[in-house]
């Protein structure tokens, strides 16, 4: 298959986080024809399975000892829907994030193999776009790669960085009474609006590479009927972080005071990535698997077509002319991080 043939293949395959075994069943297979002819060799890497999950695994394929490994994602958020195109697009859910990604990986890979290039790998996890298990996965299974390149959407530029993420509860505890004696009560919601007040007011850090860190209330959720006072109420809020979270952290809590407790869910730091000389960079605002790597397998660099801009939408789409530039910029991008000495 071509790139395009190829994209929209993966796209056809419905791949929401937690249900990816068909696609990686594809991937195993397809990945499987081409090293039996060129002397790769291609496993599953098992993956954490919570409960009610379909077994799934990450998908590697290696020619000769890794010392570059192309990586990206197999799954895609919800909902799914298939893919068309037309003269400049590939369209459909993960078209952009990451399957396009995908397909100019494997395209650059065979590109390479024709070249005569071993020494490098495809590794495709599972799990990036909820709890990042296949990365988690893969990192206890390190295979000596000195360069981790991981595909997502930059517009195929190098990205010099990317932001970190600070997930958090904010639960406030009130007391039920009748909506007509408001004074026998104590609202939970009202108090959690005045810790949300609060906290947005709070000057949130800045970076001179990565600007500000920015803050987005994602969720509200409490009371039992426009009837009663209500008793609980919890927002999720999503920094995403410049810096440490430590300041974060504890302005936050001050702010929101006696009204509303805070709870820290997750955290993930912001990361800067290594270069290549004369490629184009950038720097994004998202999180990646790449902390979750740790550098297990090598140091980092962050590189994909298409456009963050429409993944995770309804208008999902790639760019052909991104991903027929893509295979070229990842075969050449191998090839000279194989000549690298240090």
């Amino acid at each position: 298959m071509n790139v395009y043939e190829l994209t929209r293949a993966l796209v056809d395959i419905e791949s929401i986080s937690e249900d990816e075994a068909e696609v990686g069943d594809y991937l195993l297979d397809y990945l499987g024809r081409l090293a039996s002819g060129t002397g790769g060799a291609v496993e599953k890497i098992e993956a954490e399975a919570g409960s009610g999950v379909r077994r799934r695994a990450n998908v590697l394929a290696v020619w000769g000892e890794p010392r570059v490994t192309l990586s990206t994602h197999m799954d895609t958020v919800p909902p799914f829907f298939p893919s068309r195109e037309d003269d400049e697009f590939i369209w459909g859910r993960g078209s952009c994030d990451a399957k396009g990604i995908i397909a100019a990986m494997i395209a650059a890979a065979e590109k390479l193999l024709n070249d005569g290039i071993r020494n490098f790998g495809l590794l495709f996890v599972v799990g990036e776009e909820r709890n990042s298990a296949g990365a988690a996965a893969a990192a206890r299974t390190p295979r000596g790669s000195r360069f981790l390149v991981n595909g997502e959407p930059t517009e195929n530029r190098l990205a010099l960085a990317s932001k970190g993420t600070l997930r958090l509860e904010l639960t406030a505890r009130g007391r039920m009474a009748h909506s007509a004696y408001p004074e026998l009560g104590e609202s939970a919601i009202e108090k959690l609006l005045d810790a949300l007040a609060a906290i947005r007011r709070v000057p949130l850090p800045t970076d001179e590479l990565l600007g500000a860190s920015t803050l987005n209330i994602g969720t509200i959720s409490g009371g039992r009927a426009p009837n009663v006072i209500p008793d609980s109420a919890k927002a999720e809020l999503l920094v995403r972080l410049v810096g440490s979270p430590v300041p974060v952290r504890e302005a936050f809590t001050r702010a929101a005071g006696s009204n509303a407790e805070l709870k820290e869910v997750l955290y993930i730091p912001a990361v800067r990535f290594a270069t290549v000389d004369s490629l184009p960079t950038t720097v994004v605002s998202y999180t990646t698997d790449v902390p979750v790597f740790a550098g297990s397998w090598g140091e980092p660099l962050l590189l994909g077509p298409g456009s963050i801009h429409v993944a995770h939408t309804l208008d999902e789409r790639i760019s052909k002319r991104e991903l027929t530039q893509a295979v070229t910029i990842y075969a050449d991008v191998v090839k000279r991080l194989l000549t690298r000495t240090h």
